[in-house]
């Protein structure tokens, strides 16, 4: 049996964190929504369309969800059409 070393273990966690990040971002640009990834991929900057602060996306909760506005707006990873749907609706107001 070959063991995973923990530094190893947090890496493939990184880069699953930023894999979602990037399904949402794809979502996001197929609705029009200017989304860019930030701070080494760890984060999503969505862009309002007019302007305002823009809403910064992480991926939280264990690597379950998506979430925004200091954690008080989540959205399941395995749904980023959906999350990308809300996140629109969102910045538009």
């Amino acid at each position: 049996m070959t063991r995973i070393a923990p530094a190893d273990v947090a890496d493939l966690a990184r880069l699953d964190q930023e894999h979602q990040l990037v399904r949402l971002r794809d979502q996001l640009i197929l609705l029009g929504v200017n989304a860019e990834l930030r701070d080494n991929n760890t984060a999503l900057m969505v862009h309002r369309p007019a302007p305002g602060l823009p809403i910064w996306v992480f991926v939280g909760y264990g690597g379950g969800s998506y979430s925004w506005q200091n954690a008080n707006k989540r959205h399941p990873v395995d749904d980023p059409r959906g999350a990308a749907a809300v996140l629109a609706d969102h910045v538009a107001r």
